[in-house]
């Protein structure tokens, strides 16, 4: 009969035994939801973080995109003033205007497209016309066209080569 107290109390220390290694079981299980439930709040908290950089970013795109007729417009303007204007004191001033607005631009991540003596590319360039010369290289340009932050805020309108007139290849 002394053996059935120890027999009681083994089966009561392995009942405990179990019952801890459940209780560690879900104490662990407790940790790593609490962890991806973290991690999952930091991704979150970037990713409202990254959406509302791209918003702030889409709003100036469009309050620049909106500028921009007014800077080929002051462009223009410079470009048909009478040279003694342009020499003016008002004329220089226009000028500083002009410059400033550019400055602003840059500032902004705001960058004009180059693109005379280049390949066409249709990302970057809206052809208006083509004219004799080298085959899908720009001759010229109509209006300038932007870009922001790697992104087209408008094409440059330009005329395109499309090859060398036919009595060309004859002479050589």
């Amino acid at each position: 009969m002394a053996e059935e107290p120890v027999i009681q109390e083994q089966e009561n220390v392995d009942d405990l035994k179990k019952a801890i290694a459940e209780e560690k079981d879900k104490a662990d299980s407790y940790l790593a939801s609490l962890q991806r439930s973290e991690a999952d709040f930091r991704n979150y908290k970037k990713r409202i973080e990254q959406e509302k950089q791209e918003a702030l970013n889409w709003t100036n795109a469009e309050l620049i995109k909106s500028l921009l007729p007014v800077v080929d417009d002051m462009e223009r303007a410079i470009s048909m003033m009478d040279p003694a204007v342009k020499e003016s004191s008002w004329g220089e001033g226009f000028k500083i205007i002009q410059r400033n607005m550019q400055d602003i631009l840059r500032a902004h991540g705001c960058s004009e497209i180059e693109c005379v003596g280049k390949p066409f590319d249709p990302n970057l360039h809206e052809a208006m016309g083509y004219e004799d010369g080298e085959e899908g290289v720009i001759i010229s340009e109509h209006r300038k066209g932007y870009t922001m932050k790697n992104k087209v805020l408008r094409a440059s309108q330009v005329t395109v080569g499309k090859g060398k007139p036919a009595g060309a290849n004859a002479n050589k």
